[in-house]
């Protein structure tokens, strides 16, 4: 346990007040970091021990004042965990040309605006720092609806392991890549908790992930444990899923 205590470090966590961000924030925390989360509007609640900065990451300045406040309130920064992201639905046919800038720079520009930042910081520390970018399943497994997103989530690994050669050895940069995730949406996003089951019973673990499991890969990567880990994506899919064969066979089977 004594390579989980973070009472000396400093994170920064983007899109922290929801979700998995939220799930990432309160295990640093928990583990006596010194947690910032940052987002575009102030949440109703800040869990003790977090602090909030509010910034639209998606524009270069405030992602770059993110970092700089964090710097302000303690000095450093440590472990930046580049979370802020996400999709609407939208069929590539018909999508916008602003709409699909948008899922881009969102998802793969806002990291990079962060990180860019935070890595000026962490090249000037003793001990340099992490960047830690969440990607999504997507960049591997893409669905209808969602190209843009899988494309920008197969260009953040590609980017993190790009940025893990330029910043290197000061900074670490890896990835971290979840399967299906349980939040509080998931069964509207899923269609109600019967379709939010069966989704669940396409995975090998017999379950989806929940925020807690990620964020207990980030503990790792942000351990002394994972020292000599960079450029690495750290898939937390329970196993991944079963393919579409299978699941109908199992289908007609039970018919």
């Amino acid at each position: 346990m004594a390579d989980l205590d973070f009472s000396s470090h400093v994170v920064l966590v983007t899109g922290g007040t929801r979700g998995i961000g939220a799930g990432i924030a309160r295990a640093f925390a928990e583990r006596g970091a010194s947690v910032v989360v940052c987002g575009r509007s102030v949440p109703d609640r800040i869990p003790p021990g977090i602090s909030f900065v509010k910034a639209d990451v998606r524009d270069p300045e405030q992602a770059a004042s993110a970092v700089d406040a964090v710097v302000e309130l303690h000095g450093r920064i440590d472990v930046l965990v580049n979370n802020a992201g996400g999709t609407a639905p939208g069929m590539a046919a018909t999508m916008r040309a602003p709409s699909a800038a948008a899922v881009v720079n969102l998802n793969l520009l806002s990291p990079f605006y962060v990180a860019q930042r935070a890595n000026a910081v962490m090249q000037e520390q003793e001990l340099g720092g992490l960047v830690l970018n969440i990607g999504s399943v997507a960049e591997l497994r893409p669905a209808p609806g969602i190209a843009l997103y899988a494309a920008a989530k197969a260009g953040l690994a590609t980017l993190t392991r790009a940025l893990a050669l330029e910043w290197g050895p000061k900074v670490r940069v890896n990835i971290v890549t979840p399967g299906l995730v349980q939040t509080d949406g998931s069964a509207r996003h899923y269609g109600g908790a019967a379709a939010l089951a069966a989704a669940a019973a396409t995975i090998p673990s017999g379950r989806m992930a929940i925020p807690e499991d990620v964020a207990s890969s980030c503990l790792l990567l942000a351990s002394p444990l994972a020292a000599h880990v960079s450029g690495a994506e750290l898939r937390v899919d329970g196993g991944g899923e079963l393919p579409g064969w299978l699941v109908a066979v199992r289908a007609i089977a039970r018919d």
